[in-house]
């Protein structure tokens, strides 16, 4: 039976209160509100500003309402820093089945990334065939990582996928070069353990929930420095715990394999491996995972860990200039 098929946990009607403050809190927020032939595209960051509240808001939404997403000044090895925090009781369909980044979207010449509450009703990939995570709600909330609005042949394909009316879709849109993109990707930080334990083949049906913390990157002048410094935050800043049910001896063995630490290609600026294979495909899978992992067994008491937090890589990735 697929984890959470069927469930009255619906993560698009949870998220819709978040955007119905999205659409009142416009001009606070720094964002801009579109219409196109009935749906609602909210710009984060394309042609506007956004900033700190907007990108806790699009996190929020994008985890489906089923989780806790707050920041806050944090000591990481010695580099005081702002984080963002997520805790959720429901890591599954929270992370996986909502916030995970796992539709490719074709965008005009670029490549959006899309993810939100809205892929429990598309329903499509490896992980639904898993897990289900079924909605059937009749509103449809999608978050784009992208560097431009979505063009109405996408907004057109995304109504065909999700078979919902114009006027019950919300798009979201970021890139990652921004305040909300910088920090919407950091709080990405549990569903990136999560997606590393899946890839070692563990049941995450296990696990019970999560709580993760990550440095927010400072803003990078382009998308491809954006995409170094987001993925080397939670590489080498980010630290997660998960309570779940299992046997001593198999997590004591398994929370050596998750951090990033684990990876052959550990310790190097993640922009410097990117442009060196010049695809993600090409980089050791077991590179994506959060810097620090703790395994907190509810069955015994125990709790696992393993990794370390690298402020030394943070400070160059950030490009913090010491006085």
């Amino acid at each position: 039976m697929p984890h959470c098929s069927r469930s009255k946990l619906s993560p698009n009607n949870l998220a819709f209160p978040l955007m119905t403050e999205f659409l009142s809190k416009s001009e606070q927020l720094r964002i801009k509100v579109h219409n196109q032939h009935g749906t609602t595209l909210i710009d984060c960051g394309v042609h506007v500003q956004g900033g700190w509240e907007a990108g806790i808001l699009f996190a929020s939404v994008c985890l489906g309402g089923l989780a806790q997403v707050k920041q806050h000044w944090v000591d990481f090895d010695g580099l005081r820093w702002p984080a963002v925090e997520v805790i959720t009781d429901h890591p599954i369909r929270a992370c996986m089945a909502s916030q995970y980044a796992g539709w490719p979207i074709q965008n005009n010449r670029c490549l959006a990334m899309g993810s939100g509450p809205g892929r429990a009703i598309v329903h499509e990939g490896v992980l639904f065939k898993k897990f289900g995570c079924e909605d059937q709600s009749d509103t449809v909330i999608i978050c784009l990582e992208s560097e431009e609005l979505p063009s109405e042949e996408v907004v057109k394909y995304i109504l065909e996928k999700c078979h919902c009316a114009s006027t019950c879709l919300y798009i979201l849109v970021a890139p990652t070069a921004s305040q909300v993109g910088s920090i919407q990707v950091a709080a990405r930080a549990l569903e990136t353990g999560l997606s590393k334990l899946m890839e070692l083949g563990y049941d995450l049906d296990k696990i019970d929930s999560g709580w993760g913390i990550c440095p927010i990157p400072p803003v990078a002048c382009d998308n491809l420095s954006a995409l170094g410094r987001t993925n080397d935050a939670i590489l080498y800043g980010a630290t997660v715990l998960y309570n779940l049910r299992d046997d001593d001896q198999a997590l004591e063995s398994l929370v050596k394999k998750i951090p990033s630490c684990s990876s052959r290609e550990y310790g190097h600026l993640f922009g410097d491996l990117y442009k060196k294979c010049g695809n993600f495909y090409d980089i050791d899978p077991m590179l994506f995972s959060p810097a620090e992992v703790w395994l907190s067994n509810i069955n015994s008491g125990n709790s696992f860990h393993a990794g370390s937090l690298r402020s030394d890589i943070l400070r160059t990735s950030f490009g913090l200039q010491r006085n």
